[in-house]
């Protein structure tokens, strides 16, 4: 994976969210910016596949590619229906627990069958950056960031119910990506 990649990866995500959802693009850029901080902890074929993804992560939100309600399977998808690589459409198809929404969505064994999850620094990594970038692009611990998800969303709603199972799987990813940085500083 080259350097081009990752341009196309930004330029890509710009094209699908900055117009329609200006929210969702200011996210996806700081997590991509932070996914780029600390890249320097893995090796340069994982640090770009961790910004190309970081990019490409909530593509599946964007209009034209949103099909399932799923978002990480629906931009996996179209990532691949698209010509990108295997890799980096699995590891946006199973971003920050991604899984857990799946089962809630009756699309658990559609995402196991089509994905495999990588189990990586490179993908905890993923869920690190994006599980503690807020909405607007803010930094936040993990649990004020749930916290914020939990407010924006009804007790009852889908997404408040995957999480409630899903927080000590992604606390662990969180918890293994401070670790490593911690013992890489820059």
């Amino acid at each position: 994976m080259d350097d081009d990649l990752l341009v196309q990866a930004a330029e890509l995500a710009e094209r699908h969210l900055a117009g329609g959802l200006p929210r969702r693009w200011k996210h996806v850029q700081a997590v991509a910016l932070k996914s780029d901080r600390i890249a320097h902890v893995l090796d340069d074929a994982d640090a770009r596949a961790l910004v190309a993804s970081a990019w490409l992560h909530d593509l599946g939100y964007a209009p034209g590619v949103a099909d399932t309600g799923l978002h990480a399977l629906d931009g996996a998808r179209w990532l691949l229906a698209n010509g990108w690589p295997r890799r980096i459409a699995a590891l946006v198809a199973h971003h920050s627990c991604a899984q857990f929404e799946a089962d809630e969505r009756g699309l658990g064994s559609v995402l196991a069958e089509e994905f495999d999850q990588e189990r990586s620094p490179t993908a905890d990594a993923l869920w690190f950056a994006d599980m503690t970038t807020g909405p607007d692009g803010q930094d936040l611990d993990v649990l004020d960031r749930l916290a914020e998800i939990h407010q924006r969303y009804e007790p009852d709603s889908i997404v408040v119910r995957f999480w409630a199972r899903a927080t000590p799987t992604l606390l662990e990813a969180v918890k293994r990506t401070e670790a490593t940085l911690a013992a890489q500083p820059m």
